[in-house]
């Protein structure tokens, strides 16, 4: 059954991926109708988001601002669509990366890296950095939680390695990193860094958006044990379906940083990005779940096991 759920489900996308991007986004207008004026997709998460947020920021803004995501994220939706059917010249035109030299030249020592990224923009976009890399021996892999419907999960790994990149799981992470090292094969990683670890991954608290944030730590450690590079992509939307994502260093050295100063560049970087413009960012996160207090008590409770 999930076979020709598949199936059915991918011949449906891929007939809308046909489609000329001015229908698409006549498509998402229509969505978001839907989206955020009838339903209300996760409304309350986005206004709760927001308005912790922003405090500053008046009711009228907040809802002007709330108004501008939801219309960017259909957009997301249909242009995440569109990768099934898009051509290398389309991509590299509405996808633009800044700065590819500076990860080439770095690497020429045959070291791997690592890049945090953000839920910012069109992220399923970002896959296509492959193109950039592909008179390199730079892999480029990404690292994924696999849905638990096989159909909708299969089709999204699809859609991520359109260009040629790889996916990850995310509970394979270190031990994939580790063989791909030891096979010689040169990589670039990308972590979506941005939300919520789980209770027992917590080992950092910063300010984030105005609110006492965990922060996932993994991609700092698995540097530190590596000594791969760590670069960020600050990614920027110009208007709507073009992007540019500029990438910057955060390390060329990360065994030699003090705990946690690579991963409080990163969320500072993510937090400089989104400040530049909120409504592109993925507010419908529960991203601030968790309290400190209460964490601390579940890893208390969890070490008396």
């Amino acid at each position: 059954m999930n076979k020709i759920f598949y199936y059915v489900l991918y011949i449906i996308l891929y007939l809308h991926a046909l489609l000329p991007f001015w229908l698409l986004y006549i498509l998402s207008d229509i969505l978001y109708i839907f989206v955020y004026k009838i339903v209300g997709y996760r409304l309350k998460v986005v206004r709760r988001n927001m308005a912790a947020a922003f405090p500053e920021k008046s009711a009228k803004d907040l809802r002007t601002l709330e108004k501008r995501f939801y219309h960017h994220f259909c957009d997301y939706f249909f242009e995440t669509i569109k990768l099934l059917h898009i051509s290398e010249k389309t991509i590299r035109k509405r996808m633009v990366f800044l700065y590819t030299d500076l990860a080439v030249d770095l690497t020429k020592d045959g070291n791997s890296s690592l890049m945090f990224l953000g839920h910012y923009g069109n992220w399923e976009w970002i896959p296509s950095l492959t193109i950039e890399f592909q008179d390199t021996p730079i892999l480029l892999g990404q690292i994924y939680r696999p849905l638990k419907n096989k159909a909708f999960d299969n089709l999204f790994i699809k859609i991520r390695s359109r260009f040629g990149s790889f996916g990850i799981p995310k509970n394979d992470t270190l031990r994939a990193i580790i063989r791909l090292r030891r096979e010689g094969k040169q990589t670039m990683i990308g972590f979506m860094s941005d939300q919520t670890p789980s209770v027992n991954n917590i080992h950092y608290w910063t300010t984030f958006l105005n609110q006492d944030t965990p922060v996932y730590t993994g991609v700092e450690r698995i540097a530190k044990q590596t000594g791969f590079y760590v670069f960020y992509l600050d990614v920027k939307k110009v208007k709507r379906g073009y992007y540019t994502a500029t990438i910057k260093l955060i390390s060329a050295e990360p065994k030699n940083e003090p705990e946690f100063k690579i991963t409080e560049t990163y969320i500072r970087e993510m937090e400089n990005s989104i400040l530049r413009d909120p409504a592109y960012w993925l507010w419908t996160h529960k991203r601030w779940k968790w309290k400190r207090e209460e964490v601390q008590r579940r890893q208390a409770e969890h070490k008396k096991k």
